[in-house]
Formats: structure tokens, C-alpha cells, sequence
């Protein structure tokens, strides 16, 4: 799997909409905690894609090397 900032906010929304559902406080923590290692998987994977997207636009020869059929 790509590293897919949609998919984890997504993921994120489904543990929040778990959380928020359970009635056990320890499903409900556990469940705040996926919510928060989703968000911060986003948070890295849309920070490597800004980066990556910087990189190749600062080198010519990757812009190039990704353009190569």
C-alpha cells in the first residue's frame, strides 16, 4: 500500500465514529488512540509527498528519470 493521506484520514473518521459509538471506556481509549496514529500516519505521509514533490521538482534528471516510458 501507498502511502495514501486519504485513506488514513479515512481510517482516522472510522475510529472516531468507533470511539464515539463505544460504551466501554477502554474500547473508547483504544479507539482515540488508532484515531491519533491514523491522523499522524496522514500528517507523514502528506509531509513525504509535499517533500517528494519539491525534490523532483528541484532535480532535473529525476523530473526527467520519472517522464522515461
Amino acid at each position: 500500500m501507498a502511502d495514501n493521506p486519504e485513506f488514513y484520514r479515512a481510517r482516522a473518521e472510522e475510529e472516531r465514529r468507533n470511539g464515539d459509538a463505544a460504551s466501554l471506556d477502554n474500547v473508547r481509549d483504544r479507539c482515540r488512540r488508532a484515531e491519533k496514529a491514523w491522523d499522524d500516519m496522514a500528517s507523514r505521509a502528506e509531509r513525504t509527498q509535499t517533500l517528494r514533490a519539491a525534490r523532483e521538482a528541484a532535480s532535473p534528471v529525476a523530473s526527467a528519470w520519472r517522464t522515461l516510458p
